[in-house]
């Protein structure tokens, strides 16, 4: 925290202020920053976690893998583990994140029960529902550091089974879908058995299926399985969603079978091919080697000159969640198969745990949304523009109500991105704690790339 602090006060106060970080989830362009940036090394730890309390104190830099590395021994875990290893907690708190407990449990920053906040001005304030910081807790989700950095934050933490035992049941129409969603957002079960965890995958329009977990104890799992399934090493965990219909797996490959293979898009760095599966080693096998690859093709534009080369359209980048209400959810999907030639596509639902909406990304209480993700790229249509597909997914989704992660392009022009998120909200917050302007505003981080 020392470290972090002095870093601040050495900055010159005409430069701004931002992180220095090793790693990153952010998919949209941002321009460099001069000078260094703060040293927030000394943030990565778990403080302490309270037993009886249920609860972890943990530092803004710490990934979930660190967090559930503690707490998972002591039969606990967060609410909510995003689903990438490399995810901090001051990241899913300040970028939102979700999960498969998402429909049961919300969203990461509503087990958050209070934050220590560096401001940019250079203050340390401790943030709370209520009390004088009350606004900045508020607005501190989907602010993406713009208010300030996390260095403590204290969260509810869940009751856990040693196992998952998941049901992958098929649906022949997204319609379908989102009918047995709306049952399990009624009542927690489906088919008669509890549903503590509810995400999907959609292969083609009339290929979708439900993954459906339930905690399961050292016994029940015996029963349903020989072993826990592996996802680690030669087999790939979206494959088997077609091919099972109930798996069991430890709640620690639970939390991270997506990570293996970033969802499906280790696919395109040939991860997928068994020869290259063998060969590549398995501790590299995670998301974040997988983004410093697109970094790097990112850095030197090896994908473009590769079609330039071949005299093929180069690709936009569509890497994208966004939430969409549950009946909207069949007329959005629809769009999607006509507008965007890509699968396969995640689908998470999820309802606020909260009784009123976060100001910054404004989902409405009591109302079931779906996330709805698709990671890729697709050509450049004969006369179009780089970011066409990604403004008309904007479109799509405002018109159906919904909202799109912030992680990702943005396109939206200024008036249209305040009224979608939180603007008459954030202008108060940010005057407050960043009166000089030391860091950017929301929609020049989101949107202009600063």
């Amino acid at each position: 925290m020392a470290s972090l602090v002095r870093s601040a006060a050495a900055v010159d106060p005409g430069r701004p202020l931002r992180l220095a970080k090793r790693t990153t989830n952010l998919f949209r362009p941002r321009r460099p920053s001069p000078g260094p940036g703060l040293d927030a090394s000394g943030l990565t730890g778990v403080i302490s976690v309270d037993d009886a309390a249920g609860t972890a104190d943990v530092q803004g830099m710490c990934t979930y893998e660190d967090l559930v590395a503690v707490t998972l021994p002591q039969g606990l875990v967060p609410t909510v583990v995003p689903q990438l290893r490399t995810i901090t907690v001051g990241g899913a708190l300040a970028g939102l994140g979700i999960e498969s407990s998402s429909l049961r449990n919300g969203l990461p920053h509503e087990a958050v029960l209070e934050i220590d906040v560096l401001t940019p001005s250079g203050e340390l304030v401790t943030a709370g529902p209520t009390g004088e910081h009350a606004d900045l807790f508020h607005a501190f989700p989907n602010s993406y550091g713009t208010l300030g950095y996390a260095t403590r934050v204290r969260l509810r933490l869940d009751r856990t089974e040693p196992f998952v035992a998941v049901r992958n049941v098929r649906f022949g129409s997204v319609a379908e879908v989102a009918a047995a969603v709306g049952k399990i957002a009624a009542d927690g079960s489906w088919d008669g058995q509890r549903v503590d965890f509810c995400d999907g995958v959609l292969f083609a329009p009339g290929e979708v299926y439900l993954c459906l977990g339930r905690f399961a104890s050292r016994e029940e799992a015996r029963s349903l399985a020989p072993a826990p399934s592996d996802y680690t090493g030669q087999r790939i965990y979206y494959l088997s969603v077609r091919e099972r219909p109930l798996d069991v797996l430890s709640t620690h490959d639970y939390l991270w079978r997506w990570d293996t293979d970033w969802f499906w898009c280790s696919r395109a760095f040939g991860a997928q091919n068994p020869l290259v599966r063998r060969l590549w080693p398995r501790r590299w096998r995670r998301s974040d080697v997988y983004r410093r690859i697109v970094g790097l093709d990112e850095r030197l534009d090896l994908t473009g000159r590769l079609a330039d080369l071949r005299r093929r359209p180069r690709n936009e980048r569509v890497v994208q969640d966004v939430e969409v209400p549950l009946d909207q959810l069949e007329s959005f999907m629809a769009w999607f198969t006509g507008h965007v030639p890509m699968t396969p596509v995640w689908l998470c639902p999820l309802r606020l745990a909260s009784p009123e909406p976060w100001p910054l990304y404004p989902l409405e209480p009591h109302r079931v949304y779906v996330n709805v993700g698709f990671w890729g790229g697709v050509p450049i249509a004969e006369g179009g523009r780089d970011g066409d597909v990604n403004r008309l997914i904007e479109m799509a989704v405002a018109v159906r109500h919904g909202h799109k992660s912030l992680y990702s392009t943005s396109t939206y022009g200024h008036e249209t991105f305040d009224t979608l998120y939180g603007g008459i909200d954030y202008a108060a917050v940010k005057d407050r704690y960043d009166p000089a302007g030391r860091t950017p505003t929301l929609y020049e981080k989101a949107v202009q790339g600063a």
